[in-house]
Order: structure tokens, then C-alpha cells, then sequence
């Protein structure tokens, strides 16, 4: 898994040094993060934020040349740690039904699963195309695997953006309409003038994420062809 600026990860704290505290960056490695950026503010003790063992979610700010993962707690939003925090849930849960059905062999295929991706998110993907899962666990146990998480309930994951859509043209309009039909599996709104909203969900927070990006650079290609300005209001 690789990480971006902007990414919201679980972390766990490994210790508090003075002005810096320390922490393991769930399934990558290491990470710090300053004491401007553990809360807004005066801090008095940063153990009112942070102890050893706890779990936070934490936003990265930028990766050091070294590997070190710079880290802020205080602009994490509410919905980001929700996010994060039921997405570790769901990983747990992933990893039980590997140990139910893998038995001995569940760590040495949770391995080879991390190499590529979280197990959230590799077995998302594996109800739409299982053949990497069988790679690991052959097909028998991957059709077990499968069908337990087939029969759960599904939880939808929604992720949106607002982005602009302007033209002088004379036919500009029409064009607009024309680029807006041809988008697929996505909601868009009419907000004002010019505005617009797109709204992508998916049963996992990454796919959604990728199919929206993946909307707004063909929305962007379209918008060129047709000279109209596209922009995307950034938070």
C-alpha cells in the first residue's frame, strides 16, 4: 500500500518524547508527529491526546527522504476518522474469516494479501474478480471465503466533489449536457450557475474513490475537447 499527502491512516502510538510523539502507521511502518499538529491551540500534556498503545487516526502531511512518515492528528475531520476507524473494523473482521477458513495456512496468506493491498480491500475486490485470491488460497478456499462474504451485510461507502463547469461558447451549453450525459454509475447535481456536484458509491471507500477520480480526469479530458474551463473545488 502506498501512501499520498492528504491520506487518513490508523496509527498506534509507540511512545511520547518531550515535543514529539512516536507512532507504527498500520501496516506501513514508522511515522512522528510534531506538537503543532496534535491539536489546535495551547497543549498543557500531550497525554491528554495521546498514551502508548492508543489508536488514533492521523492525516499525512509529507514522507521524509529517510521513510519517515510525517503525521498531523488535529486535521483529521470527524467523517475521515469514522472512515478509517470502520474500515480497521472491517479489516478485523476480513482477517477472522481468513483464520476460520485457512486455519494454519491464514498468516502466511494474510502475508502475501499485505504485499499488494490491506485485506479490506484486496477481498472487496476479490468479490469481482476472484482470480488473485485464488493465486493464494487455491480455489476451494477461495469460493469459502467468498460466499461468507457474500452472505454479509453490505455497507455502501459514498464519497462526493463539487467541481465547475464553464463555457463562452455559443454551443457551450449544449456541450455541457452532452459531457455530463455520457458519465455512467455516478450522481450529478445541478447546484448553481456553472456548479455542479458528483457523488460515486461503491461498497469499499477506495474503489469509490477511484472510479470518482477516474470520472472527474475524463470530465477534465471532455471539458478540453469542448473548451469549456473545469475546475474542481478542493476543500
Amino acid at each position: 500500500m502506498e501512501l499520498e499527502q492528504g491520506d487518513a491512516v490508523l496509527c498506534t502510538v509507540e511512545r511520547v518524547d518531550k515535543t514529539i510523539v512516536f507512532v507504527n502507521v498500520e501496516g506501513i511502518g514508522s511515522g512522528s508527529i510534531v506538537t503543532s499538529e496534535i491539536a489546535a491551540g495551547r497543549i498543557r500534556n500531550l497525554r491528554d491526546y495521546v498514551v502508548p498503545k492508543k489508536k488514533i487516526v492521523c492525516k499525512v502531511l509529507r514522507i521524509s527522504p529517510s521513510g519517515n512518515i510525517e503525521l498531523s492528528l488535529r486535521r483529521v475531520s470527524q467523517k475521515e476518522k469514522k472512515e478509517v476507524l470502520e474500515k480497521y473494523s472491517q479489516e478485523k473482521g476480513y482477517i477472522s474469516i481468513l483464520n476460520t477458513i485457512l486455519k494454519d495456512q491464514a498468516e502466511k496468506a494474510i502475508q502475501e494479501i499485505k504485499k499488494q493491498d490491506t485485506v479490506h480491500s484486496f477481498l472487496q475486490e476479490a468479490k469481482e474478480n476472484s482470480a488473485k485470491l485464488e493465486n493464494i488460497v487455491g480455489k476451494k478456499d477461495s469460493e469459502k471465503i467468498l460466499e461468507i462474504l457474500n452472505t454479509q451485510k453490505k455497507k455502501i461507502a459514498s464519497i462526493k466533489k463539487e467541481f465547475h463547469l464553464i463555457t463562452n461558447e455559443p454551443d457551450g451549453v449544449e456541450s455541457i449536457k452532452k459531457i455530463l450525459c455520457e458519465i455512467k454509475n455516478a450522481e450529478i447535481k445541478y447546484i448553481s450557475a456553472g456548479k455542479y456536484s458528483i457523488k460515486i458509491e461503491a461498497e469499499d471507500l477506495k474503489i469509490a474513490d477511484n472510479k470518482l477520480k477516474e470520472n472527474l480526469d475524463n470530465l477534465e479530458k471532455q471539458a478540453k475537447k469542448y473548451k469549456l474551463d473545469f475546475s474542481i473545488k478542493e476543500k
